[in-house]
């Protein structure tokens, strides 16, 4: 039986990171859990995440990092974002997708998704990305005003896990 203190992260076992050249969250997180699989010989977990705006027709999207450029300034990168937008509607969603898979090749794929709206100027210094400027559904405040804890309740990647969890360890 494995336990927690089994895991190990991919740069713990030096595996390198495969591209990032898919053309969805999930197909991503999937391509990153399998190659992690098959090179490891362990069932593998990866996922990938990121802002998706309607009125920029889902960017950033899967190219949400890369928007903050090679220094991860996700200042920068809501600026772009704010700028971008100008006075279109700032209806959003934070994504993420998390993939199982096996070294047999097999994976299972989840996704979580939280609608919401972009706030400006962001604000709050609570967690990392462009959650200072998104405000989930039906809360006044951003991810980035919220205690870590209450936003891990139900942030997009709590959804992912619950969806892993329901589908692997449901009877």
């Amino acid at each position: 039986m494995s336990h927690v203190r089994d895991v190990r992260a991919a740069s713990e076992l030096g595996l390198a990171e495969p591209p990032e050249d898919a053309a969805t969250f999930l197909a991503i997180a999937e391509g990153k859990a399998l190659a992690a699989a098959r090179a490891s010989g362990w069932p593998a977990v990866a996922d990938d995440s990121g802002l998706v705006v309607q009125a920029l027709g889902g960017r950033p999207g899967i190219r949400s990092a890369r928007w903050a450029g090679a220094e991860r300034d996700f200042t920068r990168a809501m600026e772009r974002v704010h700028a971008e937008l100008g006075a279109a509607p700032r209806t959003a969603a934070m994504v993420t997708a998390l993939a199982l898979a096996w070294p047999d090749g097999h994976a299972e794929s989840f996704e979580g998704r939280v609608e919401g709206e972009l706030a400006w100027p962001p604000r709050g210094g609570q967690g990392f990305g462009y959650e200072p400027m998104f405000q989930p559904a039906g809360d006044a405040r951003t991810y980035g005003e919220m205690p870590r804890a209450q936003k891990l309740i139900d942030d997009p990647r709590a959804r992912a896990f619950a969806a892993l969890a329901a589908a692997c360890l449901s009877p």
